[in-house]
């Protein structure tokens, strides 16, 4: 019963990649800048993520060594073009995209919004690039005046729409969302459509646990299609079945913060099925890495680090972990937004080899094709696997 347990740790990267100052991203590093932001604090130890082999990460310099690392380890580079949720989950499954998806820095235009205001019988307000937190605090008082949505986006390929829960019902913002999904199609098919509900007064809104993502479907059939189509199970955490607008997906649940992220991957990890667990952690990003909180940030990195035994624990003897990312979002730098970063490659279990230095590889795919090959799925994806390098072959 082999299975391949998948945790995105959402954004942590470690370090950036030869490209980033094309993105406007020199000088990120996620986890090398909260590490040297956090170096006097004596809780920040990430003593299981140190044993499985962080430290040892080619161009990790501010994580500890340790002498016997329990896992293998190595670096990812990005080959797709982009820095957002969807463009590194989907290279993760095994597709590297030819081309960026459309960003707008200077809002959407008016065929978008026409379109929109159109499709949802009423104007909309905003339609500038911010902070989520902050674009509710400077219109969300109009919008419960008005009763219109708050339309925004960012550096990445997403179509926000923010709304208070008692001004707009949290099913009629999903409907907006879908129809705005619609829309946003062709030269200006965007990444995601996010459905951004909040609460509160002014002066003290606070965004709900509500949020939803409504994300293109896949191009083409990704690891998960071809794991579900050979007869395995593919459980999802988190927003992955909304980043793979549920395609190759047999269960899903939603998490509300990592660690119910990690209870939901715990409870199934200790089910039987053979197949795909992939979990998304996104409190790293969400609430820590785009509010520029360092400290919030290295908190959650050592929340996780102190779970990782409960995770390891629960594994059975066939089932490999790789924990990994899918892009950064340094919060020591002046941008709230993503950066093009390299993402970390942990890899443990008892078919596992300790102590294996994967170095620098080029594609967040080659966890596709290793899964793959793991599972014994036939598979027509990107990527080169590792297994071979990693795989403690059976006498």
């Amino acid at each position: 019963m082999k299975r391949a347990i998948i945790i995105v740790l959402d954004s942590l990267g470690v370090g950036e990649l030869p490209d980033a100052a094309a993105y406007g991203d020199t000088g990120s590093n996620t986890l090398g800048n909260i590490a040297v932001a956090m170096k006097n604090e004596a809780w920040f130890k990430l003593e299981n993520l140190k044993r499985m082999g962080l430290g040892h990460i080619e161009g990790v310099e501010h994580i500890e060594k340790t002498e016997n690392p329990q896992g293998s380890m190595g670096r990812l580079g990005e080959m797709s073009r982009g820095k957002d949720t969807t463009t590194g989950h989907w290279e993760i499954a095994g597709i590297i995209l030819d081309n960026a998806f459309p960003t707008y820095p200077d809002g959407f235009p008016d065929e978008v919004i026409n379109a929109f205001e159109e499709a949802i019988g009423r104007k909309c307000i905003g339609n500038y690039p911010a902070s989520g937190t902050a674009i509710i605090e400077e219109l969300g008082e109009e919008h419960m005046r008005t009763g219109y949505p708050i339309v925004y986006t960012s550096a990445d390929s997403v179509f926000q729409i923010a709304a208070h829960e008692s001004i707009i019902p949290i099913e009629q913002l999903y409907e907006m969302c879908e129809k705005a999904r619609n829309i946003l199609k062709g030269k200006h098919g965007v990444g995601r459509v996010i459905a951004r509900p909040f609460e509160g007064q002014p002066g003290s809104f606070k965004r709900t646990d509500r949020r939803k993502d409504f994300s293109l479907k896949p191009i083409k059939k990704t690891v998960l299609d071809f794991t579900k189509e050979q007869g395995f199970e593919v459980r999802a955490v988190g927003k992955i079945e909304d980043i793979f607008a549920g395609q190759g997906i047999t269960h899903a649940v939603h998490s509300n913060g990592n660690m119910d992220g990690v209870n939901r991957t715990i409870e199934w990890i200790k089910d039987d099925f053979s197949g795909i667990l992939f979990t998304n952690l996104v409190d790293f990003d969400m609430l820590y890495g785009h509010r520029n909180n360092a400290e919030g940030y290295a908190r959650a990195i050592e929340e996780f680090d102190r779970r990782l035994p409960e995770i390891t624990g629960a594994m059975k003897d066939d089932d490999i972990l790789i924990i990994t990312a899918d892009h950064g979002c340094d919060p020591t730098t002046e941008s709230t937004d993503h950066s093009r970063e390299y993402v970390p490659l942990l890899v443990y279990g008892k078919p596992v080899k300790k102590g294996v230095n994967l170095y620098t590889r080029d594609s967040f795919s080659d966890i596709a094709a290793t899964v793959a090959e793991y599972l014994g799925v036939e598979a027509q994806i990107e990527g080169k696997s590792f297994l071979k390098e990693i795989l403690i072959l059976s006498s």
